[in-house]
């Protein structure tokens, strides 16, 4: 299920009839009923938030909400990813949730795809032909899988002769490996 865009005047109108629930709990609503991260604008305007503190009033809000999860014992946090918010499980159950997920097993990415993608991760926007030099072999096929699980998006095309295309890491991407931004990647080892 997926949070429906409302227009502005919907999300007061919409805010209102939640009003006596505590923010917390809107935030909630909202997270758990959405499958991809909410940022806090967004959230703001469903909630009938507006003023310049927005950002803090949402931060503060998923705050308090974790700390209620924490002091029951729940099985999930509100986490900062990919600019958004969104629920997850906390990493001491992934064996308990492997178990349920193991129908997705092909979902594993292979070797080659794991360094294409590392390759495009840390030198985005990059051009077919540098992942090439840099693995020594082609990997059309391999890019190709990885735009087809959504984990690479066309970032553009070079400025160059017969103008390439770009690639870089996407939204998903981002959602898929826990991370709030491109930024938060590990450093590389020399």
């Amino acid at each position: 299920m997926e949070v429906k865009p409302v227009s502005k005047r919907d999300a007061s109108s919409e805010a209102e009839v939640c009003a006596d629930k505590p923010l917390p709990t809107r935030i909630e609503a909202l997270l758990m009923a959405g499958n991809r991260p909410v940022t806090e604008v967004r959230l703001g305007e469903l909630l009938g938030i507006n003023g310049k503190s927005v950002a803090e009033t949402i931060r503060t809000a998923i705050d308090d909400l974790n700390g209620d999860y924490q002091k029951s014992g729940r099985a999930f946090r509100a986490q900062r990813v990919a600019g958004g918010w969104q629920l997850f499980t906390l990493p001491a159950f992934a064996p308990l949730v492997t178990r349920l997920q193991r129908d997705h097993r092909d979902a594993r990415l292979s070797q080659p795809a794991l360094e294409t993608l590392s390759i495009i991760a840390y030198r985005q926007p990059i051009m077919r032909a540098e992942v090439e030099a840099i693995r020594g072999v082609a990997c059309g096929e391999v890019l190709r899988a990885l735009l087809e699980r959504r984990l690479v998006k066309i970032a553009g095309r070079a400025e160059q002769p017969g103008r390439p295309m770009l690639y870089g890491t996407s939204p998903y991407f981002l959602k898929v490996f826990g991370l709030p931004g491109i930024d938060a990647l590990p450093a590389l080892e020399d």
